[in-house]
């Protein structure tokens, strides 16, 4: 007779999926004059050294690949044994706190509750749901 295992949640990739979109929702409500006016000079070459142009445009292309990450650890969530996406947990856990340290009032908080559990994953958690 085997004893019944808990199933674990699937949230963490979901979460940051969540949080890239409303990264890049952000990025056009507090940048969107600035893209439109990257928009109105073509695009092309519009950063230079233009230090407003650089902070909208490295907001906006962050959301891209915590995308990538949240549908990475979605898939990863999956797997009967999901202890193999610690290490992501750790290096986003590392990186959100440099990043906390450097920036306090960014978004990076939002990271670390995904970070911690991924950090936190028990090889003895059972099935995915």
């Amino acid at each position: 007779m085997s004893i019944p295992t808990k199933r674990r949640k699937i949230w963490i990739g979901n979460y940051l999926i969540a949080v890239a979109a409303l990264h890049t929702i952000a990025a056009f409500l507090l940048f969107g004059p600035v893209f439109v006016g990257m928009l109105e000079r073509g695009v092309f070459n519009t950063v230079n050294r233009d230090p407003l142009r650089s902070a909208a445009t490295w907001f906006l292309l962050f959301g891209g690949p915590f995308l990538l990450l949240g549908m990475t650890i979605n898939s990863l969530e999956r797997k009967p044994d999901f202890t193999e996406a610690r290490t992501l947990g750790l290096g986003l856990l590392l990186c959100s706190i440099f990043a906390v340290i450097l920036m306090p009032t960014s978004g990076f908080w939002l990271a670390m509750p995904a970070a911690i559990a991924l950090v936190n994953i028990n090889a003895n958690q059972g099935q995915a749901a």
